[in-house]
């Protein structure tokens, strides 16, 4: 989840839980990129979702980041809460109001127990946000 936003991941997304990472901050970024930390040697980049899909939502807790895919394609974002499990129940026929930076990413949404989840290309979404901060 991202502040009232829920985003599912592909099955079989490879994944990793850290806990309390150190995040090295980079000077002259957006605020939104939190920086980078060392895992098994690797830099892997740390992008804060909430405070790029809802600025000025406040600080964000830092001390638990969902890393998603591996090697040259792995990010991190940090993460209130452990990853779960969903069973979709209904695919809504047309997308709710998103944020202006997932509309290009968010190919289906669902209706489970009351709560909309959106079907999230964190691969095309962070491929946009690396080109973003590259220009």
């Amino acid at each position: 989840r991202v502040g009232q936003l829920r985003l599912l991941i592909k099955p079989r997304t490879h994944s990793e839980v850290v806990a309390q990472p150190h995040i090295y901050p980079i000077p002259n970024v957006p605020q939104w990129f939190l920086g980078v930390i060392t895992l098994r040697g690797n830099l892997l980049p740390v992008f804060s979702l909430q405070q790029l899909l809802q600025p000025g939502s406040g600080s964000q807790n830092t001390h638990t980041v969902l890393l998603l895919d591996q090697g040259r394609d792995a990010v991190g974002v940090p993460i209130e809460g452990l990853p779960q499990s969903v069973a979709l129940q209904q695919e809504l026929r047309d997308l709710p109001s998103l944020p202006e930076a997932l509309q290009e990413h968010v190919t289906a949404a669902y209706v489970t127990n009351g709560m909309i989840w959106l079907d999230f290309d964190h691969q095309s979404f962070f491929t946009a946000l690396g080109r973003h901060i590259a220009s």
